[in-house]
């Protein structure tokens, strides 16, 4: 294998590959956080931007919510009606205070659910969705899975502190988990749209489907109003948990979310705030979109015992033409100035026929600060025949022939 490599640094300061530099970032800022873990994310690549104990395992409080959300976006029916159970009914405060066998539209308990973290209304829908509540926290936790979350594990619908007593786990998650799952929230999934619509609702008001009760909800995410970059979020908090948000905020063209844990006690209530401006304020004033993609020029490969051209002869070198199979002409990434990109590209030196069309044979990758990135294939561009026995002999025949 031939080996190639160009290093550089963004914004653009060559480096030579034989210093040994690997690409590690030099130390980040140092943020003083209330939370005792803390993640800011780059909504777009899921990757980690500045993190505080990031994957420590803690509870979630009704930040688990946006979970419950998101799945009765994509596996509900939000025109369903629901019917309550005797058991939802029992949730404790915040509840919207709902009957057992009162029937509401799954749409508006999804304002419950998300405006006002009513207990309650999430029973009904996690009941409605994944036919038990222990069914729903397995549509949670393979969810989770499915988006790369797995030091998760949820139990209960509206993030209740819970305890598995067989297996010991508890319900919790690490803020780089819940910065990923907020991430999905707002960029991935095909219901991204509808939940935006919910979460950013400043009231909602409804009834039961009978029309005999009425309710109003008010969106309790304050967030929405500290800063005009806000997109979305979810409050939570249980004696165990401590305050824990997580919020996205958009600012030109650029998605960070941000989860925070054990955010304080009573009465440190805006502790989570403090924490949330803080970092997200560090990600838009240090990460820009940089565009990545190099173009690649390669020379013809040289390609053993095959026939040169249509015809060819045994004293020609037969090559073969090859090209980056990249189909796109860019790569934007979340950089700052601390960020280094490595491009390696890897194409073999002398390929031994037959050689067919469209066959990898090599590679250009991009590491940032040491992780790879992206890899696209170096593909040939056309086929080559083997010399055999038979062609050659074919061969001496045309030139008796011809003489």
């Amino acid at each position: 294998m031939v080996l190639a490599v160009a290093l550089f640094c963004c914004p653009g300061t060559l480096v030579k590959a034989a210093d040994g530099l690997q690409g590690k970032e030099t130390a980040k800022e140092q943020l003083q956080l209330y939370a005792q873990a803390a993640v800011l994310m780059d909504a777009d690549s899921g990757r980690v931007l500045y993190g505080k104990n990031a994957e420590a395992k803690l509870p979630m409080a009704s930040t688990t919510k946006i979970m419950t959300c998101i799945l009765a976006l994509e596996y509900g029916n939000p025109d369903e009606v629901v019917e309550v159970s005797s058991y939802a009914a029992s949730m404790p405060k915040v509840k919207l205070c709902v009957k057992s066998g009162e029937k509401y539209y799954m749409r508006d308990l999804l304002y419950s659910l998300m405006l006002e973290s009513h207990n309650d209304s999430a029973v009904v829908i996690a009941e409605a969705v994944g036919g038990s509540v222990e069914g729903f926290a397995a549509m949670m936790n393979q969810k989770a899975r499915d988006i790369g979350c797995f030091d998760s594990y949820f139990i209960t619908p509206n993030g209740l502190d819970a305890k598995v007593n067989d297996t010991g786990k508890v319900h919790s998650t690490t803020a780089a988990d819940l910065a990923r799952i907020m991430a999905y929230c707002v960029t991935d999934s095909p219901e991204k749209e509808r939940f935006l619509e919910i979460t950013r609702t400043q009231s909602y008001h409804f009834t039961d489907v009978d029309g005999t009760r009425n309710f109003q909800c008010n969106n309790h995410n304050a967030f929405l109003g500290m800063m005009q970059e806000a997109l979305s979020g979810k409050t939570g908090f249980t004696n165990n948990a401590g305050y824990c948000y997580v919020g996205a905020v958009e600012s030109k063209g650029r998605i960070f979310t941000v989860a925070l844990l054990a955010c304080g006690w009573p009465n440190n209530k805006s502790y989570k705030w403090s924490d949330m401006k803080k970092l997200a304020a560090y990600g838009m004033e240090r990460y820009q979109y940089r565009d990545l993609f190099e173009e690649q020029a390669f020379s013809d490969i040289p390609v053993r015992n095959g026939i040169a051209g249509k015809e060819g002869t045994p004293f020609e070198e037969a090559k073969i033409s090859v090209a980056l199979q990249a189909g796109e002409k860019s790569l934007p990434y979340l950089l700052c100035e601390d960020d280094q990109v490595e491009v390696k590209t890897r194409v073999e030196p002398v390929l031994d026929a037959p050689v067919a069309a469209g066959e990898q044979v090599g590679s250009v990758s991009y590491y940032l600060n040491g992780e790879l990135i992206k890899r696209y294939p170096v593909c040939t561009e056309s086929t080559v025949e083997k010399r055999s026995f038979l062609w050659i002999f074919g061969y001496i025949l045309k030139l008796a022939f011809f003489l």
